[in-house]
């Protein structure tokens, strides 16, 4: 678990291959990434989100760290557009009793999104950006959303595309600040967001749960 402040900035190394294949089938792959202060007191087997996907620690060498990617990740995220030298955002999973400054974040991205536009105007800076349609339930205005692992609030959202604002921070401590238009980004949608719209798609597929019905949600406001 995660909370979606970046911690360092580091660069990918290298790509390759990874020693043992994926027992699930496909290619898998390793990538060895500059950490940075981030590899200080590390432990093998430890969670670090790169660009928002929970990676585990195979090995570390010197402040090089080398994680692991099965090929669901490897074709779900955007990691496998990475070359050696590409910036990363970096975090160490959360510990019991940490702040959380940005929202739980999981590590599991649902998809990517396409940067179609980048808006600077009047002192912000905002990025737009057009995701899968079938992710559409789950992107809420003033909710948030984890993009290449930044805790972001959602500015508007209308049938897949949606837009976040970025304050100056965020562009100094994140790759955000670089994207352009056409590059990919991944996005993990709000675990609160997905509950409950899973739970309400059960509800309407079902028509019954804890006495609520399909027009009993209707009633509630909930299929306007």
């Amino acid at each position: 678990m995660f909370a979606g402040i970046i911690e360092h900035v580091g660069h990918v190394v290298r790509v390759a291959a990874a020693p043992q294949p994926s027992a699930a089938g496909g290619t898998a792959h390793r990538l060895t990434l500059a950490l940075g202060p981030l590899a200080e007191g590390l432990p093998t087997g430890a969670s670090v989100a790169v660009n928002g996907a929970c990676l585990t620690l195979a090995a570390l060498r010197g402040r090089d760290g080398e994680f692991d990617v099965v090929p669901e990740t490897w074709e779900r995220t955007t990691l496998r557009v990475l070359r050696p030298g590409d910036p990363v955002n970096l975090e160490r999973s959360l510990r019991l009793g940490d702040r959380i400054d940005g929202h739980f974040v999981q590590g599991h991205i649902d998809g990517t999104a396409t940067v179609e536009a980048v808006d600077r105007a009047g002192g912000e800076w905002r990025l737009r950006l057009r995701t899968d349609p079938a992710l559409a339930p789950y992107l809420v205005t003033k909710g948030s959303i984890g993009v290449d692992g930044v805790s972001l609030t959602i500015v508007d959202a209308a049938e897949g595309r949606f837009s976040v604002a970025l304050i100056p921070t965020t562009l100094e401590r994140t790759v955000l600040g670089r994207r352009r238009p056409g590059e990919l980004v991944n996005i993990e949608t709000d675990i609160l967001a997905r509950l409950i719209v899973q739970r309400l798609e059960q509800l309407l597929a079902g028509g019954q749960g804890r006495g609520l019905t399909v027009e009993r949600l209707a009633a509630a406001g909930f299929l306007r």
